[in-house]
This record gives C-alpha cells, structure tokens and sequence, in this order.
C-alpha cells in the first residue's frame, strides 16, 4: 500500500503534537486564577506553539499541493472516501484558523504576541475591547471544534486499522 512522504509524516506528527501541546496548555491556563507570573509564562509559551503549529501548517499545505496524497484503498466506499476529503478539509482550515483566532485576540486585548521572547510579530490591529471577547469566543469555538475533529479523525483512524483492516492507518505512521 502507498504511504505518504516522509516529510509528510513528520509534519503530521509534529503538528498533532504542538496542538496537544498548546490545546492542554490553554485548558491549563485560562483555569489558574487571576494574573501570576506563571499564567503569563503559559500564555507565552502558548503563543509560541500557535505561531509554530502556523508556520508547519503553511510548509504543510505547500508540501501536499505538490504531493498528492496516497489514494484510498479500492474496497473503501465513496461515502467514507468524501466523508474523509471533508474531514481532512476541515482539518486545515481549523490549523490555519485558530492561531490566526489567537493571534487577533491577543491583539485586540492590547498584547502583542513576541515569537520565543524575541521576535515581535507586526501589530495588524490596535487594541479593541469591542473586539476582545468576540475574538476570544472565536477562538473557544474553533478549538472545540478541532477537539471534536481530531476526535473523529482518531476514531476513524483506528476503526479502519482494527476493524476494517485496511492499511488505511499505516500511510501516515512513522
């Protein structure tokens, strides 16, 4: 069976890591109460994995618009073939979507965002306190969205390894 590129696989990978990574961080953060020094510790560091996962995301793209992705096993129903085009769609423009969600927010709350305490990335709002708490609502939803995404993408992927036994699951794995 065909699998995909080795670049392909690490990209994968990677990202679904650093999204974990950040997911589990926001859920962490946004619970300690009040400011400590801590909570803003987070919030960097959560920036910082947002601003990462949006740059592989774009190396990504660029790599699977000049890589086409291993076809579907023959036997896999056109139904479950356009249900996973769909679901993999989604899945990208969640992965272009919620840092760039992020990112407006922070900038409408008047806090720019500084790439690993040492690159400031250009300021393309100014402060909004109109704007503020749609944006961070914004970006709640889309990360519940990704959630329930990732959730389907995982049980998908393990009903075609334990059920359907069709190699589906081996294309992507290291």
């Amino acid at each position: 069976m065909e699998r995909y590129t080795k670049p392909a696989i690490l990209l994968h990978w990677l990202i679904a890591l650093l999204i974990i990574a950040a997911f589990a961080l926001g859920l962490t953060m946004t619970n300690i109460p009040g400011l400590t020094p801590t909570k803003l510790k987070y919030f960097s560091w959560h920036k910082w994995l947002g601003v990462t996962v949006l740059g592989l995301a774009c190396l990504r793209l660029l790599w699977r618009l000049t890589h086409a992705a291993p076809v579907y096993p023959a036997e896999m129903p056109r139904w479950q073939q356009s249900a996973a085009h769909a679901l993999h769609f989604l899945l990208y423009i969640l992965i272009f979507a919620i840092p760039v969600s992020g990112y407006l927010y922070s900038l409408a709350a008047g806090i720019p965002v500084v790439y690993l305490g040492v690159l400031p990335l250009p300021v393309i709002i100014d402060p909004n306190p109109e704007l503020k708490p749609l944006l961070k609502l914004v970006h709640y939803w889309l990360n519940m969205t990704l959630l329930a995404a990732v959730c389907l993408h995982v049980l998908a992927a393990l009903k075609h390894q334990f059920i359907d036994r069709d190699g589906v699951l081996r294309r992507i794995l290291p």
